[in-house]
């Protein structure tokens, strides 16, 4: 009717409060890295679905870069995920998916491994009751088959009186202050985890030609592009910028032109179409600075320095797939580390190597001195002179077990 006011209610739409939920969880340090070890039966059955729950348990959900509200430590060697379940392939018992959780992002990598982290799946599968231990057995083998590269590892691990992992013992990593049972890692035929080939450029060394605010002409930087447990990008020191040296290894300004290489090399990997691509996926191929070991310091020991980078930060110590990819490449003639190995005079074959080589083949020991110390890698060599196995060793400890919380 005319001059009749009429008024609408507007109903706002009821917020359901998210339910606090429980996940059942053990959290582990495994070699120098600490991460979060789920059974997979407790995780959603599609994939895809996982990231709403372990971006919300980690606290990445909020995208907040401290991870306040999640039990990550805001560190990339913090911010980690073992996925784990009984195998049904006749060569593993079990199955190990890896996932970096993105810090200050709700978003999860599972594009490759964490040697670390998979150091941890052993002794994590022993005392969850995922193998078989018989009374009295001291140690136990585990075959552990990782999802993401599609590769399997033996595990060696140590037993206590009660078949339950021990670790306890004198073992200590560099990168680490506290001593532990040997875990040994196997690493059978780890070329072409990811690509399919050890050099999946299809040269034992590339020249990358970088541009830069600080110098009017490309700079040619000399790389080796090597796939081996994880791929990585292998920088030789002595081709970059004196800014390099002069700014130092964890710069920004040094950081950012590392992070250029990077994406340069995953394009030439086939692991991206364009560094725009690349740069969406940091995890992707890794990165390291290869060099001849520091004169003033003790260089006997060491065959070869390096400075890896993790997640666009200066990893404290050395990835163990990083390890198991440069010691391959340091037997891998033509290559960055395959050079520098061979400028050194310590350059030497152990035939007391823990692989218990049944014909007695090559057995090449690289020895790698990183930020956290030094390490030894055992790469077992073919009749062909191609790598075989690679064998290093960590410690793991069980932190806790229970539940871990998150809204959802």
């Amino acid at each position: 009717m005319p001059g009749l006011i009429t008024s609408t209610t507007t109903v706002a739409p009821q917020v359901v409060p998210k339910k606090r939920r429980a996940l059942p969880a053990v959290w582990m340090r495994a070699g120098t890295s600490k991460g979060l070890y789920l059974h997979r039966q407790d995780l959603p059955q599609s994939q895809h679905d996982w990231a709403s729950v372990i971006t919300r348990v980690m606290g990445s959900y909020d995208a907040d870069p401290k991870q306040l509200d999640g039990i990550g430590g805001a560190t990339s060697t913090t911010s980690k995920v073992a996925v784990v379940s009984r195998s049904t392939r006749p060569d593993a018992d079990v199955d190990y998916t890896f996932v970096q959780v993105t810090i200050g992002a709700p978003k999860l990598d599972m594009t490759g491994n964490c040697g670390n982290i998979a150091s941890g799946v052993g002794p994590f599968a022993v005392d969850e009751g995922l193998i078989n231990v018989l009374p009295g057995q001291q140690e136990v083998k585990v075959r552990v088959f990782n999802t993401n590269t599609k590769s399997v590892m033996i595990e060696t691990v140590q037993l206590d009186d009660e078949g339950h992992f021990l670790e306890d013992g004198d073992c200590k990593l560099p990168g680490s202050y506290s001593v532990g049972s040997r875990v040994q890692m196997g690493f059978s035929k780890p070329a072409g985890a990811m690509t399919g080939k050890l050099l999946p450029s299809g040269s034992a060394m590339n020249t990358i030609l970088m541009q830069t605010s600080f110098n009017s002409e490309p700079i040619p930087i000399q790389v080796s592009l090597v796939d081996a447990a994880n791929p990585f990008c292998l920088v030789d020191r002595s081709t970059l910028p004196e800014t390099y040296r002069k700014e130092g290894s964890g710069a920004a300004v040094t950081i950012d032109f590392i992070e250029n290489i990077r994406r340069e090399a995953a394009v030439l990997m086939g692991l991206a179409t364009s560094t725009a691509d690349a740069a969406l996926t940091r995890g992707t191929p890794k990165i390291a600075i290869l060099s001849k070991p520091d004169a003033k310091d003790d260089a006997s020991s060491v065959d070869i320095q390096c400075v890896a980078y993790s997640m666009g930060k200066v990893h404290g110590s050395l990835q163990l797939t990083g390890a198991v990819c440069l010691g391959t490449a340091a037997c891998t003639k033509g290559t960055v580390a395959y050079e520098l190995r061979a400028a050194s005079s310590n350059s030497r074959s152990r035939q007391d190597s823990p692989m218990d080589p049944d014909e007695k083949p090559d057995v090449e020991t690289v020895r790698l001195r990183h930020p956290g110390g030094d390490m030894e890698v055992n790469v077992r060599l073919d009749a062909d002179k191609q790598v075989e196995e690679v064998a290093v060793f960590r410690t793991a400890r069980r932190l806790f077990e229970g539940k871990v919380y998150y809204l959802g």
